[in-house]
């Protein structure tokens, strides 16, 4: 009985860099996006990303970012990319340990003192088969989620809102997209969201989104494919 207590899921949480958080700007930034979409970051949980942060090697630290983003309806639950006494303080303040992002770089490792002698060069690596699509062809009912591990995910129906798909590849809804699509969700910047019509809730691409009322007026109820150009989800008519 004791191993079914444990399973696994998939949850969408949003990252905010530590570094954000000693901008000036951050807190007036952060509370202009929430009151665009305020039933969206209610009580949503937030991974502090510590990649190149300064300090955050003292629980308080992290009570301090807490209280931040706590008042601001955001809940932290815990840190990536964190060095080891940042991993102890982040411990201490009762915050998970995440692994980095597959997309994300996480930390150098310390540069050699004397160079190492190149090692000979492998041969050249066989590029694995591309796994076949996930193709789901029922419709997707609200506080459902299907995720489309390592490949795309294709939809030939509705998806309602509540629903949510995730895709470490490209999504296809052919259908209204009337809920969350999140592509790319391991880091894949060339990844891409096409719906025959735009009503979504959310659409995400390698962790850059947008929520409902960010999208593009003149776009919505049509045939669109999103894509993530320099770092910004455009939205074009198919």
């Amino acid at each position: 009985m004791a191993g079914n207590l444990v399973q696994g899921a998939l949850f969408t949480v949003m990252v905010v860099r530590a570094d954000m958080l000693r901008d000036p700007a951050f807190a007036s930034e952060l509370a202009q996006q929430i009151e665009r979409s305020p039933r969206f970051f209610q009580n949503a949980p937030v991974v502090l990303d510590l990649n190149g942060a300064e300090g955050f090697a003292d629980p308080a630290d992290f009570a301090r970012a807490a209280e931040l983003l706590g008042g601001h309806t955001l809940a932290l639950v815990g840190v990536q990319n964190a060095g080891p006494a940042q991993v102890v303080a982040a411990a201490a303040s009762g915050l998970a340990s995440f692994a980095p992002s597959p997309g994300q770089s996480g930390r150098r490792p310390a540069r050699a003192t004397a160079p190492a002698a190149a090692p000979a060069a492998p041969p050249p690596a066989r590029e694995p088969p591309r796994q076949a699509a996930r193709l789901v062809t029922t419709p997707v009912r609200s506080g459902t989620q299907i995720y489309a591990r390592g490949t795309d995910l294709i939809v030939t129906a509705a998806v309602s809102p509540g629903a949510e798909l995730v895709a470490d590849g490209n999504i296809h809804v052919y259908g209204a997209l009337r809920g969350r699509a999140l592509a790319g969700a391991t880091g894949d910047t060339a990844a891409r969201i096409f719906c025959s019509r735009l009503e979504a809730e959310l659409v995400s691409i390698a962790g850059c989104y947008l929520v409902s009322e960010q999208l593009p007026p003149e776009e919505r109820g049509f045939a669109v494919q999103i894509a993530l150009v320099d770092d910004r989800l455009t939205i074009t008519r198919n």
